[in-house]
């Protein structure tokens, strides 16, 4: 992306994931001329402050569930307010108000999403799984993939198993 604003002569000062600072100030047809050069990337551009901040959240919330491995020594609220530098409070009801769901619902289907995946790996046993991802209990954790997906682990292990038994037949 920094050498189609390159190419657009414009200087980059911040790249970081999903966003970036140019020094120069934008023309409206500048600004035309970023956002096809963003499409052609398969990115888009976003000005818009609360569909920033709903992507930063976003971003915390995946970072935090797919990829960290040590768990949370504070409460999520309060790590997402000293995060993005705005009251827990505002950034929760910004992000129902847009998204149509709760962060805590976000999140819930994230993680869900990983031990779904972390299943069909099946490199882990469900204890494990349960601790990888900091659930108090395999029992919450059951509990919570049964809400979400209508399906016990066990059960959505099981139609894996015979999908790809299926498969194997073909």
């Amino acid at each position: 992306m920094t050498d189609e604003l390159s190419k657009l002569g414009f200087h980059c000062i911040i790249v970081e994931l999903g966003e970036v600072q140019i020094e120069e100030e934008i023309t409206p047809e500048q600004r035309v001329l970023i956002q096809v050069a963003l499409l052609r990337s398969g990115l888009e551009l976003m000005d818009d402050k609360k569909s920033i901040l709903i992507q930063k959240i976003k971003q915390v919330i995946i970072e935090l569930v797919h990829y960290s491995e040590e768990p949370l020594r504070v409460r999520f609220s309060d790590f997402l307010s000293k995060k993005l530098n705005y009251d827990y409070t505002y950034l929760a009801n910004i992000f129902s108000e847009v998204q149509g769901v709760t962060i805590e619902q976000f999140i819930i289907s994230h993680k869900i999403e990983r031990v779904k995946e972390l299943l069909v790996y099946d490199e882990l046993t469900l204890s494990e799984i349960a601790f990888k991802m900091h659930y108090s209990s395999v029992s919450h954790l059951s509990a919570q993939f049964k809400k979400v997906t209508g399906l016990t682990p066990s059960h959505f292990k099981q139609i894996k198993n015979n999908r790809r038994t299926m498969l194997d037949d073909l």
